[in-house]
């Protein structure tokens, strides 16, 4: 299960309205890379692929593949907004360390 926070949820509804292609949910993939290993990624996209994973939150659907699930099961997603930089943040109880970008963890 990925839990999404209400921030995160109105940001991506908002990205998803103000898209100029037809979106109908948030795609989220574990890659190799980054500088401990993994790193997220994230896009708006039309439908889900046939190895997605269908998340229901609310109104607003994850997709998310099965080798990319098994990384993120028990993650919150967060859209925090600060004066330095503003984005979402990952909590993810699977990760044994991560980098101070937080966008890449092992």
């Amino acid at each position: 299960m990925i839990n999404l926070t209400d921030s995160a949820v109105n940001a991506i509804k908002s990205a998803i309205s103000s898209s100029t292609q037809p979106a109908s949910g948030l795609r989220i993939t574990v890659e190799a890379g980054g500088c401990n290993g993994f790193k997220y990624s994230m896009g708006l996209a039309e439908e889900p692929k046939p190895d997605d994973k269908v998340i229901e939150c609310g109104d607003l659907k994850v997709f998310v593949d099965d080798k990319s699930h098994q990384h993120l099961v028990g993650t919150t997603i967060d859209f925090v907004m600060a004066l330095e930089s503003s984005g979402f943040t990952f909590h993810n109880p699977n990760a044994t360390s991560s980098c101070s970008c937080g966008k890449s963890f092992s």
